[in-house]
C-alpha cells in the first residue's frame, strides 16, 4: 500500500506574502536575520530536500515548525524562539507555556508575520510546513529535512545527523540514530512475516491507518493484510471505510494501532483506542484478541513522528513480539 503524504496547507495569499516580504527587508536592513553567517559566525554545508544548503552552525534565534523535528532539537540544545504551539504534543509543556516563545500558528493557518517578529537565524520547516518554504525563506534560511514517504525511517537518521552537524552536536545526533537502530534490529529479530492490520483511531472509529504509520514496516519482517488494497484514500485524513467485518475477514495475526484522537484532543473527553477496539464484536473470537496482540503506539504518537517516537513504536513491538 502506497503511503500518503500528510495534507499541505494552501499557500499564502500574495499580497501577505508581500507584507511579510517588507517586514523582512526592513529587519535585514537593522541587522539582518536571514544573513548565513548568524550565530556562531561559522557555517556549514548541508544536505536537504531542496539541495545543498550553507546555513549558520550554532544559530542563535531558531523557528521550529517541522513537528518531526521537534523532540530532536531539544535533545540537541536548541531553544526556539518560536514555534506552532497547538501542534506541540504532551511533555513539551516548557516550550509551551514559556510566554517569549511565539505561537506561529499552525500548518494551516501560519502567521508569518509572527515567524518574521521573531527575528530567526534559522528556520527549521518542511513536513507540514513545506508549502511555505518560498514565503519563509524571504525572512531566514529554511531547513528541510523533514523524512519523506517511501524511505521515511532512512530519512529519520539523516534528519538527525543533519541537525547534529547544524547544531554542532554529532555525539547527540549519533547516540540517537544509535537507539533507533537498536530498537530496529530487535524489532526485525522479533517478526517473522506476520500479517497485520495498521489501524488508526479516528472519530470514535477504528479505519485503515497505513497512510500514517505504514512507515513502520520498512525495516520489519511484517505485512499489511490489506497491502493488496486500493483503498482509494487521498490522504492520511481520510477514512478509507474499512468495515469491523471486512477486518475480521481478514483475520491479520496482529493489530498495530495509532490513536489519533488521543493525540487530537486538547482536553476534549475522546474514548481510548483499546475501548474501541474491545468494543468490535465482529472481532472478539479473532486470535489477535483472544491472544491480545494489539499494539497501541504511544498516545501522542500523531504529534510526535520523530525518531523518539519511532525508537520507542520498535521497542514496543519487539517486546510485544518477543512475548509472543
Amino acid at each position: 500500500m502506497s503511503i500518503v503524504s500528510p495534507l499541505r496547507p494552501v499557500r499564502v495569499a500574495g499580497a501577505a506574502a508581500a507584507a511579510v516580504v517588507a517586514l523582512a527587508a526592513c529587519g535585514q536592513a537593522s541587522g539582518g536575520t536571514a544573513d548565513a553567517d548568524a550565530g556562531s559566525g561559522t557555517e556549514v554545508t548541508i544536505q536537504t530536500n531542496n539541495g545543498e544548503m550553507t546555513v549558520p552552525q550554532n544559530p542563535e534565534r531558531v523557528v521550529v515548525l517541522d513537528n518531526t523535528a521537534m523532540e530532536t532539537a531539544r535533545d540537541l540544545g536548541v531553544e526556539p524562539v518560536a514555534l506552532p504551539k497547538q501542534l506541540l504534543p504532551s511533555g513539551f509543556e516548557e516550550w509551551k507555556d514559556d510566554e517569549e516563545i511565539l505561537d506561529v500558528g499552525t500548518h494551516r493557518e501560519l502567521n508569518l508575520e509572527i515567524v518574521n517578529e521573531a527575528e530567526p537565524d534559522l528556520i527549521i520547516g518542511g513536513y507540514r510546513f513545506a508549502d511555505y518554504t518560498d514565503d519563509l525563506s524571504d525572512i531566514a534560511p529554511v531547513v528541510d529535512v523533514a523524512p519523506a514517504d517511501g524511505d521515511y525511517i532512512e530519512g529519520l537518521k539523516e534528519q538527525t545527523t543533519t541537525l547534529g552537524e547544524v547544531f554542532d552536536a554529532e555525539d547527540e545526533a549519533a547516540q540517537l540514530v544509535a537507539d533507533l537502530e537498536a530498537a530496529i534490529d530487535q524489532a526485525a529479530a522479533a517478526t517473522g512475516g506476520e500479517s497485520v492490520f495498521l489501524a488508526v483511531s479516528s472519530g470514535g472509529k477504528i479505519d485503515n491507518g497505513a497512510g500514517r504509520i505504514g512507515r513502520l514496516l520498512e525495516p520489519l519482517d511484517l505485512v499489511d493484510v490489506f497491502a493488496s488494497e486500493d483503498l482509494d484514500s487521498e490522504s492520511v485524513h481520510s477514512d478509507s471505510g474499512l468495515a469491523p467485518e471486512t477486518v475480521a475477514q481478514a483475520d491479520p495475526d496482529w493489530l498495530i494501532v495509532l490513536d489519533r484522537d488521543a493525540a487530537t484532543a486538547n482536553g476534549e473527553e475522546v474514548t481510548p483506542a483499546r475501548q474501541i477496539i474491545d468494543a468490535q464484536e465482529a472481532w472478539s473470537g479473532l486470535d489477535f484478541m483472544t491472544e491480545d496482540r494489539v499494539i497501541v503506539l504511544d498516545s501522542q504518537f500523531y504529534k510526535r513522528e520523530g525518531i523518539h517516537a519511532y525508537t520507542e513504536a520498535y521497542t514496543q513491538i519487539a517486546e510485544a513480539f518477543s512475548a509472543r
